[in-house]
């Protein structure tokens, strides 16, 4: 499929869970940990990857899941995939118990390759 002038074709994507009921600030803190260890590795691994989103203005989307099994699982599929990912793990200093998964951020990658394992997840 050609794309649409204004169209971006790569994308990052953060998945929470939305069992935890993060307070707002704790979520975008988590969210942000997830965008920026995903843009390093793959600044690192997936260069080409890395500056097309870069360029095309880094678009992100956060989206949810219900429970930790759903986000490990997803991680299975990315990693297979070969696209970066990082499943971001609380220090347990403010709302959170030690070692609380929270969130599993997966790109930038083509959004061809990350649709087919996050597409039909809702928004969060």
């Amino acid at each position: 499929m050609a794309m649409r002038k204004g169209e971006m074709e790569y994308k990052l994507v953060v998945v929470v869970r939305d069992d935890l009921k993060m307070s707002g600030g704790k979520l975008a803190v988590q969210v942000a940990h997830a965008a920026v260890s995903c843009a390093i590795q793959a600044k690192a691994r997936k260069t080409d990857w890395f500056s097309s989103w870069f360029k095309e203005g880094q678009r992100k989307v956060v989206v949810k899941v219900k429970s930790l099994e759903e986000l490990v699982a997803l991680r299975e599929r990315a990693a297979r995939a070969g696209i970066p990912n990082e499943l971001i793990t609380d220090a347990g200093l403010t709302e959170l118990p030690p070692n609380t998964t929270t969130c599993l951020g997966i790109g930038p990658a083509p959004g061809s390759h990350i649709d087919p394992i996050t597409g039909s997840l809702p928004l969060a």
